[in-house]
């Protein structure tokens, strides 16, 4: 979107530099990805970088307001409710589509989770297209995607110490299901590279009275990344009930995974915020319905289950006892606001990333995400025709 920037990339990358970027990234990993890496970064410029940083610190504010949280806790089933939730989460996302209003890009909430994200994949990232931003006139120089002051070095302390708190990463273990056949197992190596953490299976674990051990090692906290929907969906049987009392740390609390969600959206009130009501509090089907709105199921995982054209009929077919576990929102119109090497107009959406380390009071801005599309949404499936769309990263100069 900076034009400072937006030119001289566009008028520099050939296929040749786009290819040597992947390959460069998948080198420093030592892994493929299965999703597809967009051709560009996101150059942000000044005045959107202030706006989205102001939106997503609000509403972060408004998420750690205590009688919301206890609100938000409404959405924790029974089934999984695990004992010692913290007061907030040690992981945060934010995302924001950019549209147009009144002439201006201003960013829109999309979706928010209390859990992790990319969080060591986005420092290779951005350093695999600083190397290749080194061979093209003007664009060599030192990039950031962070914010809060922090550089690669403190980003990367600060990733620590939320992952691993004071322990030894050996006694440490990112958790998730089968990790090498995840999408996001990228960002596994890439936190085993930046902070000797390995994944594990939760399904390779013992318990023995209220401790849990990978071999003869003793597991004091764990990075939690599963999914509840995988695990649900799946019936996997895990060798520990979330319910129990455990001697291990949680970063994040798997609490957090249902209060901070899309569950949160209808308590917010912020200009960045679209209205959303949960179906469960609907009076009236709202006029202009399948214009103007979009169906979302509280407690999917990456789009899953969206429907972006709903209609009465939609809404009757929910059942009374789940209707509490979808909402209506604001209808989002992204503007194709980054301009491909091709000409055309592309679709920006931003990942705000928060971390908060167990001895930080507060939440810390910290680093982004950013997905590219050219299709009707932003998923996969619905981009598999397109070139400069994926995964990407949203840089800034080093100031």
């Amino acid at each position: 979107m900076d034009p400072r920037f937006r030119g001289l990339f566009n008028s520099q990358i050939t296929p040749e530099r786009y290819e040597w970027y992947v390959r460069e990234l998948s080198s420093r990993l030592d892994c493929t990805f299965e999703f597809r890496l967009a051709e560009s970064p996101l150059f942000l410029p000044d005045d959107f970088k202030r706006s989205i940083t102001d939106a997503a610190q609000a509403i972060v504010t408004q998420l750690s307001d205590p009688a919301r949280i206890e609100q938000m806790k409404r959405a924790i089933p029974a089934r999984w409710n695990t004992p010692g939730m913290d007061a907030l989460p040690n992981f945060t996302q934010v995302d924001f589509a950019v549209v147009r209003e009144n002439g201006t890009l201003v960013p829109k909430l999309i979706e928010l989770q209390g859990f992790p994200s990319l969080t060591c994949l986005q420092v290779t990232q951005r350093d695999a297209w600083r190397d290749t931003m080194r061979t093209m006139d003007g664009l060599d120089r030192e990039w950031s995607c962070w914010f809060s002051g922090l550089d690669r070095d403190s980003f990367i302390d600060l990733a620590k110490r939320t992952i691993t708190g004071d322990h030894d990463p050996a006694e440490v273990i990112l958790m998730d299901i089968d990790p090498p056949k995840q999408k996001t197992y990228p960002d596994f190596a890439a936190t085993k590279r930046l902070t000797g953490v390995d994944a594990v299976d939760p399904r390779a674990l013992t318990k023995r009275g209220k401790q849990l051990f990978l071999g003869n090692t003793r597991i004091r906290r764990i990075y939690n990344r599963i999914v509840f929907d995988e695990l649900i969906v799946k019936k996997i049987e895990i060798p520990f009930d979330y319910r129990e009392e455990l001697d291990v740390e949680w970063a994040p609390h798997p609490n957090w995974y249902w209060a901070w969600s899309k569950y949160s959206l209808p308590f917010l009130d912020h200009p960045s915020v679209p209205r959303a009501t949960f179906v469960s509090d609907l009076e009236r089907v709202p006029n202009d319905f399948t214009a103007r709105y979009v169906l979302k199921p509280l407690f999917s995982f990456a789009g899953g289950g969206v429907n972006v054209e709903p209609t009465a009929a939609d809404l009757d077919a929910i059942p009374a006892a789940d209707r509490h576990a979808w909402c209506v929102q604001e209808k989002i119109e992204y503007e194709p606001a980054l301009q491909a090497a091709d000409g055309g107009g592309v679709k920006i959406e931003i990942r705000m990333m928060f971390l908060r380390p167990d001895d930080e009071a507060k939440p810390i801005l910290a680093q982004n995400l950013v997905r590219l599309s050219r299709g009707k949404m932003l998923g996969v499936d619905f981009n598999k025709q397109f070139t400069w769309v994926g995964s990407s990263i949203a840089l800034s100069p080093e100031s």
